[in-house]
């Protein structure tokens, strides 16, 4: 009797797992032709993701002139045909999911995907802007805060600097954007003030002249504005001038003719005898034995004799 019930329970789970895998197999059949369907349009999403990446290529080069901003639109158009293809696909090898609950599920990813990601899309969408108002270019010489550097890209994310030493540094785009950006070659021409001080004793019309004709016959020094001479104040040691002259605005040329000015007109003012003040320091010695600091200077001692007080100066 027991076995006998034994053998009825084991052919009622037999039955089961039977029945379930037949019910499984009849799913598979009916769903078969749009999984192979789905994959068809994965398949064909590909030509279509390179074909849309083609057109955004020549809409791009006729429409933009910034290469990163044709960039991002091609790899726009590449990931918006991928995405389409995608949920095209998972509706029809599923045909109980709805479009309006892919929708749904992707509104609800994005917002918390936003807040998970916010400083990058920040990022990004500063980038967007920046490639579109092109504040500058790429091979521009920029200074962001603490950064000077050439443009080399200008991505998603960041911007790529290259310092005059040869290092690399990447800003992000959301500071570059809300930052101050000073623009170095921004014009064809750039001006450079060298300061110059001459001796007090020094003709200040003469000096003027020589600094005037030395700063115009330098090699590098553009003629089409002309060199200006300042005299800016009385400095602690010498009268100071300020020359300003222009240039072209590229790093290497302003510093390689800020190199031969002031080459030149060390040469000029030591061929008319002006001199170049080194900084001068008076200081004033006195005998502490004769004099205490507690005392006013002109009280009487008990002899009735004022105290002196003697000063010996020397210049270095």
């Amino acid at each position: 009797m027991t076995f006998r019930l034994l053998l009825e329970y084991m052919s009622k789970i037999i039955d089961t797992v039977v029945n379930s895998l037949q019910d499984l197999l009849g799913s598979a059949i009916k769903i078969f032709p749009a999984i192979i369907t789905a994959l068809i349009i994965i398949m064909l999403t590909r030509y279509a993701a390179q074909f849309a990446t083609k057109i955004a290529e020549q809409i791009g080069k006729k429409t933009l002139q910034s290469k990163s901003l044709q960039f991002l639109l091609r790899k726009t158009a590449n990931i918006t045909t991928w995405i389409v293809g995608i949920v095209f696909a998972c509706v029809v090898a599923f045909p109980g999911l709805r479009l309006g609950d892919i929708i749904a599920t992707l509104g609800l990813g994005s917002v918390a995907v936003g807040f998970a990601f916010q400083d990058i899309f920040k990022n990004f969408l500063s980038g967007i802007l920046i490639l579109i108002q092109r504040p500058f270019r790429i091979d521009d010489q920029i200074i962001v805060g603490d950064y000077e550097g050439t443009v080399e890209r200008i991505d998603i994310r960041a911007t790529k600097l290259r310092t005059y030493d040869g290092e690399r540094i990447l800003i992000p785009n959301s500071e570059v954007f809300t930052s101050a950006v000073r623009v170095r070659t921004a014009f064809n021409q750039r001006r450079t003030d060298l300061a110059v001080g001459v001796d007090y004793n020094t003709s200040l019309p003469e000096a003027k002249h020589i600094l005037q004709k030395t700063i115009e016959g330098v090699e590098g020094v553009l003629d089409n504005k002309p060199a200006e001479i300042d005299l800016v104040g009385f400095g602690d040691s010498s009268i100071d001038f300020i020359v300003r002259y222009w240039t072209h605005p590229r790093q290497p040329q302003v510093r390689q003719v800020q190199t031969r000015a002031i080459m030149a007109i060390k040469e000029a003012l030591d061929a008319a005898n002006i001199g170049i003040p080194y900084p001068i320091r008076t200081l004033y010695f006195y005998n502490q034995d004769k004099y205490n600091d507690d005392m006013p200077e002109n009280t009487n001692n008990n002899n009735g004799k004022k105290r002196d007080r003697s000063y010996t100066s020397s210049i270095e």
